[in-house]
């Protein structure tokens, strides 16, 4: 609504039907002009799609010749091993466990939050990502320094759930349709968040006592203030620790594409 706004005040507050391709190029030519960049114009150019198609029901096929600028290739930010240490020495509690396993396992941030019980295989050294980038699955290493904090977290995690069982509630939110298939499943054990949020919701359309993953930007902000803690003058995300658990495997001379040489690293360099 914001860019439609913009788009008609920009024209003189004309009706977009008046308006044709030369229109919408002026007025993204204009965007650019003023420093936008590729990804403003990207979210533009599709507010104004959607206008044309779904709002105003038009076949408007110029739309779609409109050339889109290409975004910038942008080299991540990569933390060395001391520094990253630095930061996650800075944190405490849940952020640094969360922390720790976007730097030992190379999960994004999202990832991470979504992990589930059932995701965790200490036995084999294997953190499990369900519906990840392109909504593909992946198995990475689960760091044999990080899996006796994990089991005495999940242990703190078991008690939240039983409490919340004792309570009529413990129920968690399941992927797809499995909530319909298998009715019982989002009180089970293995379907838990292995981070939940302190808090319970009451799920919409019923009276039920759900609680969800730990939201991300706990760790984002969290994250924010062990960065100037430690004193870095890199600008330094979340998504630098996955790029640095990358840098690290490179450095070490392994195949990250592989993964039976992280399963190695899983078992001979714990980190």
């Amino acid at each position: 609504m914001g860019w439609v706004r913009r788009f008609v005040d920009f024209h003189g507050r004309r009706h977009p039907r008046e308006l044709d391709a030369s229109h919408v190029r002026s007025f993204l030519d204009d965007l650019v002009g003023r420093g936008a960049s590729s990804s403003t114009h990207h979210q533009a150019l599709c507010a104004l799609i959607f206008l044309y198609q779904s709002v105003l029901g038009l076949e408007a096929p110029w739309i779609e010749g409109l050339v889109r600028p290409t975004r910038p290739r942008r080299l991540p930010i990569v933390l060395t091993r001391q520094e990253a240490q630095s930061v996650l020495g800075s944190m405490t509690g849940v952020p640094k466990l969360m922390a720790s396993l976007l730097y030992g396992s190379g999960l994004r941030l999202l990832e991470c939050a979504r992990l589930r019980v059932k995701d965790l295989d200490f036995a084999a050294g294997q953190t499990i990502v369900r519906d990840g980038k392109g909504k593909k699955d992946r198995i990475t290493l689960l760091p044999n320094q990080l899996r006796q904090p994990l089991r005495e977290h999940l242990g703190e995690v078991e008690q939240l759930r039983e409490r919340d069982l004792a309570q009529g509630a413990g129920y968690v939110e399941l992927p797809g349709a499995l909530a319909r298939k298998y009715p019982s499943a989002s009180r089970e054990w293995p379907w838990h968040w292995v981070f939940p949020a302190t808090r319970q919701y009451i799920q919409e359309g019923s009276e039920l006592l759900y609680r969800h993953h730990l939201h991300e930007t706990v760790l984002q902000k969290a994250f924010r203030v062990a960065v100037r803690a430690a004193r870095l003058i890199k600008p330094a995300t979340c998504h630098s620790l996955r790029h640095s658990f990358a840098t690290a495997l490179l450095e070490a001379g392994y195949d990250i594409r592989t993964y039976r040489n992280c399963s190695a690293i899983a078992t001979s360099r714990p980190r």
